[in-house]
């Protein structure tokens, strides 16, 4: 399995962020958000979990081929990773966060509730929708399933227009976090399509909601990796701008 890696300039060991692909694959998209980290301070982290996947990854990153990521294998490949960053004397091992965007939303959720050893994760339009609340063969647990055992503070990002995610999944998301006496924070951000971050796609990309984004992510690692998150309070934030007359039928696919 690749690891692609970047590193900040400051001197000392640094927090991590393991940030997980999209259904493309490591592409340029990937790429820029792991430099950015890397800008704001974070040790980033690109692992392929797309490498047992032996068909065109040509077609993969264009969207006109499908690999799907089985829990287990995530679950070894994220033990990998997390093991393979321990050892570099550039991070501070006990600070790490785990980011899912799109397809990979799951995985971070996953991860942080069969594993103890996670600081904090990330959840981006993705990890909630319809299908992941319907166990599978390759996954064969509903998200449902595994929210009760989440072991860190979770940052749930979605849009309003989001033609994958409907609202009404991030609520239950969202409720079933307080079920379970969970810290998080969520924001559903206004005319915000699917694949709002994603600034190699002219068509969703929005940039204003992808810097308020940004901001979000990068104050919730810094409380959570630098500082950690108080283990002997629950907390809970969200927020939300939507119109009153939202109809996710209405959301459509953008490029």
């Amino acid at each position: 399995m690749t690891c692609l890696t970047a590193t900040p300039t400051a001197a000392g060991p640094r927090p991590a962020v393991v940030l997980i692909h999209e259904r493309y694959g490591i592409v340029e998209h990937q790429r820029r958000l792991a430099e950015r980290f890397a800008a704001d301070g974070y040790v980033a982290c690109l692992p392929d979990l797309f490498h047992r996947f032996d068909g065109d990854r040509d077609a993969l990153a264009r969207g006109d081929a499908r690999a799907d990521l089985h829990d287990d294998n995530a679950l070894a490949d994220l033990d990998e990773t997390l093991a393979f960053l321990r050892e570099q004397t550039y991070v501070s091992g006990d600070d790490i966060g785990i980011v899912g965007v799109c397809q990979s939303g799951r995985q971070p959720l996953l991860y942080a509730a069969h594993r103890t050893d996670v600081a904090a994760i990330v959840v981006a339009y993705g990890g909630v929708g319809r299908n992941d609340w319907q166990p599978n063969e390759g996954r064969p647990s509903s998200v449902a399933d595994f929210i009760a055992d989440v072991s860190c503070p979770v940052l749930g990002l979605f849009g309003e227009q989001d033609h994958v995610v409907a609202v009404e999944e991030a609520t239950r998301f969202r409720n079933e976090l307080e079920e379970h006496r969970k810290s998080y924070r969520m924001r559903i951000y206004e005319g915000a399509p699917h694949g709002w971050l994603n600034d190699t796609m002219p068509g969703r990309y929005r940039h204003e909601q992808s810097e308020a984004a940004w901001a979000e992510i990068i104050r919730f690692f810094g409380e959570t990796l630098d500082n950690r998150w108080d283990p002997n309070h629950v907390t809970w934030s969200f927020e939300s701008s939507i119109s009153p007359a939202y109809d996710f039928a209405n959301n459509r696919r953008l490029e």
